[in-house]
C-alpha cells in the first residue's frame, strides 16, 4: 500500500490532541484519503455541499473569539515564496472554504507540516486553558 504523507500528517496530530486535550471534541475527514467505488462515490456526493471543501481537522471548540477551529493540512506549503497560492483548482477551492468559514466566526486555515499545527492548536487552545474549562 502507497504510503500517503498528509494521511500520516493527519494520524499525529490527531495522536497529539488526544493525548494532549483528551476532552476536546474534534472531526478528523477520512474521506480524502480512501478511494471509494462508483457507488460508493455518488452516494457521498448525494450528501456533501458542492464546491465545499471540508477542511481536514475540526477542532469544535470554542475560544473567546472564534466557534472552533479547522485546519487544512498540508505536507508542503501551498504558498509560493511571495506568500500566493500556488495554482491549482483543488487548493482555490479549500482557500475560498477558509475564508467563508472564517467570514462566519471560525478560525480556519492552512497549516504545513506536524510543528506548525501543533502551534495552531496549542495556541488556539490556550485561551479556554487559562479560563480552566472543563474541556482539558
Amino acid at each position: 500500500m502507497k504510503k500517503q504523507p498528509e494521511f500520516e500528517l493527519q494520524k499525529s496530530v490527531v495522536q497529539y490532541l488526544l493525548l494532549k486535550y483528551p476532552k476536546v471534541l474534534f472531526l478528523s475527514d477520512t474521506i480524502a484519503s480512501v478511494k471509494l467505488k462508483i457507488p460508493q462515490a455518488m452516494r457521498n456526493k448525494q450528501i456533501q455541499k458542492p464546491g465545499f471543501a471540508c477542511p481536514d481537522l475540526l477542532i469544535l471548540q470554542p475560544n473567546k473569539h472564534y466557534h472552533g477551529l479547522f485546519i487544512e493540512l498540508k505536507v508542503k506549503s501551498p504558498f509560493k515564496k511571495n506568500g500566493q497560492l500556488l495554482k491549482s483548482e483543488h487548493l482555490e477551492r479549500q482557500q475560498k472554504t477558509i475564508k467563508d468559514l472564517t467570514e462566519r466566526g471560525y478560525y480556519a486555515t492552512f497549516s504545513t507540516g506536524f510543528d506548525e499545527t501543533k502551534k495552531i492548536i496549542d495556541t488556539y487552545l490556550k485561551d479556554n486553558a487559562k479560563k480552566k474549562q472543563i474541556y482539558f
